[in-house]
């Protein structure tokens, strides 16, 4: 995640926002499907994270689970060394020392992004979909 450009990254905040779907679509057209899969796995579609997975991008399908709390997730993604996709995920969920370890490394930019998608899970009603029974 940390190789994007800065205006790929912009639009990607940018989905969890009011006019979320024109970003969304920015991204599809412009060559980043895998960005507005994550956005829409983070949104809960079940079908992003099989398409995050079926083309090889399962580091984002795994952050998707991280940002659920999933500890399977967690695991995966420090077994793997998406050491930074771990502490996004915390910066999602206003971990402290997340927030401050992007802050501290000059990542500010991408403290934005897991506000942005935080305050938008703020703002959902629970989605029994994606309960795992």
């Amino acid at each position: 995640m940390l190789d994007y450009p800065s205006k790929i990254l912009i639009a990607f905040g940018e989905t969890f926002t009011d006019n979320g779907e024109e970003f969304y679509n920015w991204l599809l057209e412009n060559g980043y499907p895998e960005l507005a899969a994550l956005s829409s796995g983070i949104r809960g579609s079940h079908e992003a994270i099989n398409w995050l997975l079926k083309n090889k991008y399962p580091q984002y399908a795994a952050l998707d689970g991280a940002i659920d709390n999933k500890e399977k997730a967690y695991q995966w993604l420090r077994k793997y060394e998406f050491d930074f996709l771990v502490v996004f995920a915390d910066a999602v969920n206003v971990k402290p020392y997340a927030i401050k370890w992007l802050r501290e490394n000059n990542l500010e930019f991408f403290f934005i992004i897991a506000k942005k998608i935080s305050d938008f899970r703020n703002k959902q009603t629970f989605d029994y979909h994606k309960l795992h029974w």
